[in-house]
């Protein structure tokens, strides 16, 4: 993740900062992160951005230009300015580990710290943590949806930003995606880069063919041809009549890329000119217009596409561009804290979502409660810094990864199937409900 100034933050921030040092109101303060309902068409969230946010929280400073700027619009005061110029985050932090399925009101994260320094890491976390979590839900549709298929993240071109790309990308490969075409994201992240040809390159040369072998004599290594700048079956026939030369050479054509058209249809059609010319191993992929909607439709009329590179709805998640997610206060200075807005209300205290199987070891259902509450089932809430640092080794990708494959194994077939008005059940503890309770008495409204 690139560097970032501590001043991409919301302006409330800091005023609210500056409130609590005036009244030396700094006491320990418990905020969590969380999502309050899913969208209409998701039945689980697949929490991603941990890491990022934690790296955030070690690396966070102000730097003098930072502190002299923020001096020069007049709007705070010196003790502010003092506090940010020596700025470190000590607090603790519990989450559920990334690639974690999880639900509504299940904290994805929890700060304890001062008061101050809790509210001031607000914003950028629930930038982090919803974007990252938002596009890794979105991945695991997909993946869901096209078992055993090649996906590839081609977002970054229509990714709301260049840091929105590398988060798409690296959400997406959390989800079980096979690689990017980003090729940052696959230096930072060690992530498979993958890429073919734009239709501007068959286009530039005189004809297809002469496009295709100088393609190909470029860079002979998992040559992938795009055919169908003009006529898709002519392409894919002129690709059979090119395999012979280039095989004398040693360079072998792994596959074509289709993006336009029926491409169920001109999937099947490409399939029989290529197994007809001997190319049964040459896979199809194709691009363009592609959601977990037509993964499925494409499965159903099982057509012949080994692999499809995923766009504009994977890293904008067009049909559902945002979560309805909060980061609100649960508890200061060792009192319960709940917010009572309609439509907006929270539960108290330092919460653990614990998780319960069934003989199949599917999951079938989790409880909300306190931390602390001994409750039936895997607990998910786990202790990941302390005093501002991290506790144990920063885990891989891979592992995530693997975590993100396990849980999705383990959702209810119906999940699985991205079956629609399907509530997975999330009970809410005795416990949590009497800490309401005592919450609201205590409350001066």
């Amino acid at each position: 993740m690139p560097d970032t100034s501590p001043l991409l933050t919301d302006l409330y921030e800091l005023n609210m900062v500056q409130a609590y040092l005036d009244k030396a109101e700094d006491g320990e303060a418990v905020f969590e992160f969380f999502v309050r309902r899913l969208p209409a068409r998701r039945g689980f969230l697949l929490a991603a951005g941990l890491e990022d946010a934690l790296q955030f929280l070690e690396t966070m400073r102000y730097s003098a230009a930072d502190i002299d700027w923020l001096k020069s619009t007049g709007r705070f005061r010196d003790n502010l300015l003092d506090y940010l110029r020596d700025f470190r985050f000590t607090g603790d932090v519990h989450a559920i580990p990334e690639g974690s399925v999880c639900f509504p009101n299940e904290p994805l994260l929890r700060i304890t710290a001062p008061l101050p320094q809790a509210q001031l890491v607000e914003s950028r976390l629930i930038n982090i943590l919803h974007f990252q979590t938002l596009i890794a839900s979105k991945a695991a549709r997909m993946v869901l949806a096209a078992p055993n298929k090649i996906l590839s993240d081609f977002g970054l071109r229509t990714a709301h930003g260049a840091e929105a790309g590398n988060f798409s990308a690296r959400a997406s490969y959390i989800a079980g995606f096979n690689s990017v075409a980003n090729v940052l994201a696959g230096q930072r992240y060690g992530i498979p880069i993958v890429g073919t040809m734009a239709h501007s390159f068959v286009q530039v040369h005189g004809d297809e063919m002469t496009a295709f072998e100088t393609f190909a004599r470029a860079r002979p290594e998992g040559v992938i041809l795009l055919i169908d700048t003009y006529d898709t079956e002519a392409g894919a026939r002129k690709v059979v009549e090119l395999a012979p030369r280039l095989k004398k050479d040693g360079i072998a054509i792994r596959g074509v890329r289709i993006d336009s058209g029926d491409l169920i249809a001109m999937s099947k059609k490409v399939r029989a000119i290529l197994d007809a010319g001997g190319m049964k191993d040459t896979v199809i992929l194709v691009s363009g217009g592609i959601n977990e909607d037509v993964l499925q439709g494409m499965k159903k009329d099982r057509a012949p596409i080994d692999g499809f590179g995923i766009g504009v709805n994977l890293a904008a998640s067009i049909d559902a561009p945002s979560l309805d997610c909060a980061y609100k206060l649960q508890e200061y200075r060792g009192v319960p804290k709940r917010k009572l807005s309609e439509g907006k209300q929270t539960w108290p205290g330092r919460k653990q979502v614990n998780r319960a199987y069934g003989s199949d070891g599917r999951m079938s259902g989790d409880i909300l409660s306190l931390e602390g509450d001994k409750q039936n089932g895997e607990p998910l809430i786990v202790e990941v810094m302390r005093g501002g640092k991290r506790l144990g080794a920063v885990p891989t990708l891979a592992h995530i990864r693997e975590r993100a494959a396990r849980d999705l194994a383990r959702l209810p077939e119906p999940l699985r199937q991205l079956q629609q008005g399907i509530e997975y059940p999330v009970a809410v503890s005795v416990a949590l409900k009497d800490l309401a309770v005592e919450a609201d008495r205590l409350t001066k409204k």
